[in-house]
């Protein structure tokens, strides 16, 4: 029987798997994507049923306007976009809805009407920062809807436009939360010091900084649809991804010391802190009688407690012995975490990875004699 090698053609069926669970753009899964068709779904379709209730039989006017198809796009496809926001919905949607019925006012030739509302909406929409394309659309729409719309005058940025967008909003910040989605997306807070001084933490004082993203941008001379803090958390951790595949080699195992000492979750911290500094350890695993990891104490949470271990520790910041080594760097440069405890699948406690273990590791790395202080 022949062998296989790592060049034959893959089959057909697996060459059309991994054609449909690539990711669709960047950042983008099937899963993200169905998600987002399901939540326009909710979106318009409930937004359409709440309208038709509260003024469809009253006013001359449509349940809902095709800008908000638009806006559900952005809402539930991407909702990080600083376009997708709440404020660039609705601000953008009714501000340019204002903005075109404004010009259609003064303006009779419908031509220049229209080119002057798409141009003043997009002014309006920046200088109020909530620059959002539907709202072009709606501009437009106050220009060229027709004789319902246009003989709504002002009622028409508020009802339907400025009712429908809110409503979107409402639905799609119940449908994020519900589907465990940053929504209105928060960018991740930049690590804070914790050692109570003025120096930045660690992982902001070495690498690029945020100034040399706005360096960056400002040459670049572009506007990208993302916010400078969202990048820079993109490009650290491209970073790290690139460090652990350059040394994917190493993994914990390798580099995990294996004699841990550790306490019982009925201990007293007496126990503790004797081991602590018998050992001149900063944490150890706290276990229960079949050596399961149940968290960790140091000298701060023992130092003046009272009771039994298990009432003082804290979480475990844990790794399996196959993971790669260098993936710990962020753990363990957080200027929290001393050490992350190696585990193996019944959460049984195989090691133990300390920062003086990963810069040992570096300095191998870096082709360098380390001599022990």
């Amino acid at each position: 029987m022949q062998k296989k090698t790592g060049t034959s053609k893959p089959a057909a069926s697996d060459r059309l798997k991994s054609r449909l669970f690539v990711p669709i753009l960047a950042g983008a899964t099937l899963r993200e994507r169905l998600l987002a068709c399901v939540g326009a779904l909710a979106g318009i379709l409930l937004t359409s049923l709440i309208c038709g209730t509260l003024y469809g039989q009253i006013y001359q006017l449509p349940l809902i306007v095709a800008p908000i198809g638009a806006s559900a796009v952005l809402l539930f496809a991407v909702p990080a976009s600083p376009l997708a926001q709440p404020w660039s919905i609705v601000g953008g949607n009714t501000i340019s809805a204002v903005v075109g019925v404004t010009v259609a006012l003064f303006i009779n030739d419908p031509i220049l009407a229209a080119g002057l509302a798409v141009s003043l909406a997009i002014l309006t929409m920046s200088f109020t920062r909530c620059l959002h394309p539907p709202g072009g659309a709606a501009a437009l729409t106050a220009v060229v809807g027709g004789p319902a719309i246009t003989g709504s005058g002002f009622l028409f940025p508020f009802v339907p436009v400025g009712l429908n967008s809110i409503l979107l909003v409402l639905i799609g910040i119940a449908f994020h939360t519900l589907s465990r989605r940053n929504y209105p997306h928060a960018v991740t807070a930049t690590p804070l010091n914790t050692h109570g001084t003025q120096d930045p933490p660690a992982q902001a004082r070495v690498g690029f900084q945020p100034a040399d993203i706005d360096a960056a941008l400002a040459l670049l001379d572009e506007t990208f649809d993302i916010d400078p803090g969202n990048l820079e958390r993109l490009l650290r951790q491209v970073e790290l991804e690139a460090l652990v595949r350059a040394h994917a080699n190493i993994l914990c195992g390798e580099v995990m010391s294996r004699d841990v000492v550790s306490v019982s979750v009925d201990d007293e911290p007496k126990l503790a802190r004797s081991l602590l500094l018998k050992h001149n350890l900063r944490i150890l695993p706290v276990v229960d009688d079949r050596r399961r990891l149940k968290g960790t104490v140091g000298l701060r949470e023992v130092m003046d407690g009272a009771g039994r271990i298990g009432t003082l520790m804290s979480p475990a910041v844990t790794a399996s012995e196959t993971d790669p080594a260098l993936a710990l760097v962020p753990a363990l440069t957080d200027g929290r975490t001393h050490a992350v405890v190696t585990v193996d699948e019944s959460q049984r406690v195989l090691g133990l990875i300390t920062q003086t273990d990963l810069l040992a590791l570096f300095a191998h790395r870096m082709g360098k004699p380390h001599y022990a202080a």
